[in-house]
């Protein structure tokens, strides 16, 4: 394979967990080296396709066990969320690129390091399970992150919002006061891991917002009145809920009205 395209579609629609992180990994060496082809290649796929493991198993949201993390196995059970996120995270990377075609170049780029990045996270996340004795898909997950990008298979400025600038968008919201419990629990390890995760999804949002108003304004539409319609049709509930981390949403590109309407609706 030599198309950004060959990659994308084996790692969405072959399941193995191992292949994937490998594939990801050798695109993103290709793209460093310049060896690997960025224009438009092949049919796209329906997202009805697109495979997952068996493992782990998938439940709604209220199904999902609750375990504080002070609990025997609740850190194992945290961790086993996190790298749900993070697996998710590359699907939803690679299906950013391989979708939605005739953007700039660097928009591939772009989004193929983040699904490297992600890639990286979750090999961090599954090392540190495997410590505490789990390997990813031995804990039931989350079966809802997914439904973020069927919603918006066919409209980009959609998937932009959802994604980026609302699903990894809470993590700069939570991830914060989560790196302070397990410092203050004296655990560095779980704090080193976190803080390499806010790091990046920083940037990962930071561009989410970068290609969301590139996207609006090429199609002559005003990015934050844009942002405010999206979620209130895409997200299920109307608006994410709170608090925010005002600081970390600026720096990852977020206006203040943008904030502020979150906040009050305002």
């Amino acid at each position: 394979m030599n198309s950004i395209f060959d990659f994308a579609e084996a790692c969405l629609y072959r399941s193995d967990i191992d292949e994937k992180l490998e594939l990801t990994h050798r695109a993103m060496q290709l793209l460093r080296e310049n060896r690997l082809q960025l224009t438009s290649s092949g049919q796209v796929l329906p997202i009805e396709g697109v495979r997952f493991p068996e493992r782990p198993v998938l439940l709604p949201p209220r199904e999902m066990p609750s375990r504080k993390l002070n609990t025997p196995g609740g850190a194992a059970a945290f961790f086993h969320a996190i790298a749900h996120v993070e697996f998710v995270a590359i699907y939803l990377a690679w299906d950013l690129l391989y979708r939605f075609r005739g953007l700039p170049e660097q928009f591939y780029r772009d989004w193929l390091r983040v699904a490297d990045e992600e890639a990286q996270h979750f090999a961090l996340i599954r090392e540190h399970l495997k410590a505490m004795g789990v390997d990813y898909g031995d804990l039931p997950a989350h079966g809802g992150l997914w439904e973020h990008a069927t919603d918006t298979a066919g409209l980009l400025p959609a998937r932009l919002a959802l994604v980026p600038r609302c699903m990894e968008a809470r993590g700069l919201d939570v991830t914060p006061a989560l790196i302070e419990k397990f410092r203050q629990a004296g655990d560095q390890q779980s704090v080193a891991i976190l803080t390499r995760i806010l790091t990046d999804e920083i940037g990962h949002v930071e561009l989410g917002s970068y290609w969301f108003k590139f996207v609006c304004r090429e199609e002559g539409g005003d990015p934050e009145a844009e942002y405010r319609r999206l979620i209130g049709e895409y997200y299920k509930g109307g608006r994410p809920k709170g608090p925010f981390n005002r600081p970390l949403r600026h720096k990852a590109g977020f206006s203040d009205a943008e904030l502020d309407w979150l906040e009050t609706g305002g």
